[in-house]
């Protein structure tokens, strides 16, 4: 019996590694493999980010707030935050887009959401990783980055945008008009979370409201991670966990609950 439950777990195992790798790959070629120049428009949104900030702030400062360079600066905002902002959107979107596919028995929706959440965060890792490379190299910025720090500023942006796509992944699938509902409540919180000015530099009263957006925490970690003059003593990443379990827990919640009904009658 030993023998029998090892092999059939065994084999639990390897459908679900084989499946989701197949959707992986779907995703590849779909996203990234139709268009020209694939991989480079991912790119995109973070350089034009960085480009448009740095060009308008430096026309009315002499320096960032941290450190000397402006696309430094930015790029260390921006990356945890295009991470957080695309995996939220690629989890949301992941049963209405693999709908197909899940009519087979050994594909499910689980299989759907760990894909595109895998994919998208590895691409926008190694995206961060390589705009801010390149731009300590293009200008020859003098810094000491603290990895495991920017790795765990990372691993709060990906947690954050996962929590907020699984319970996204259920109303936009139950409720299609929550896509664009969504789309206009999160556009402030690209304001307020600290992308252009440093939180913990604020009067006090500004600070601790601004300390509730979850997202600005990833981002002055990142921060810490790379300017070794700056303590960001004010980052909870326990806070950051927390709520991102509790979104995430509510959308794995509701999918296991309604996903037979997202499937058969959804849009």
């Amino acid at each position: 019996m030993g023998d029998v439950s090892e092999a059939a777990v065994a084999r639990i195992r390897f459908a679900f590694f084989r499946s989701v790798m197949a959707l992986m790959l779907r995703e590849m070629s779909t996203r990234y493999g139709r268009s020209p120049g694939g991989y480079v428009w991912a790119f995109a949104e973070p350089i034009g980010g960085i480009l448009l900030m740095t060009l308008v702030f430096s026309l009315i400062a002499r320096s960032p707030p941290l450190g000397t360079n402006f696309p430094l600066f930015f790029a260390t905002g921006i990356v945890p935050f295009v991470l957080y902002n695309s995996t939220a959107s690629s989890v949301g979107m992941a049963i209405r887009y693999s709908r197909p596919l899940l009519a087979y028995p050994g594909v499910t929706f689980i299989d759907a959401i760990i894909a595109r959440f895998l994919l998208n965060a590895l691409t926008q890792v190694l995206v961060g990783i390589t705009l801010i490379a390149l731009i300590i190299l293009l200008y020859d910025v003098q810094v000491s980055i603290e990895y495991v720090i920017c790795a765990r500023a990372l691993l709060m942006a990906s947690a954050m945008g996962l929590g907020v796509g699984l319970l996204n992944c259920y109303l936009m699938s139950m409720f299609p008009i929550w896509q664009f509902v969504w789309s206009v409540l999160n556009r402030p919180i690209f304001l307020i979370s600290g992308l252009f000015f440093v939180v913990d530099y604020l009067p006090e009263n500004a600070r601790s409201l601004l300390l509730w957006n979850p997202l600005a925490h990833p981002v002055m970690l990142m921060r810490r991670g790379v300017y070794d003059s700056y303590e960001a003593v004010y980052v909870s990443e326990f806070y950051v966990y927390s709520i991102a379990l509790v979104l995430g827990a509510l959308g794995m919640l509701l999918l296991h609950r309604y996903h037979r009904v997202i499937l058969d009658e959804g849009i």
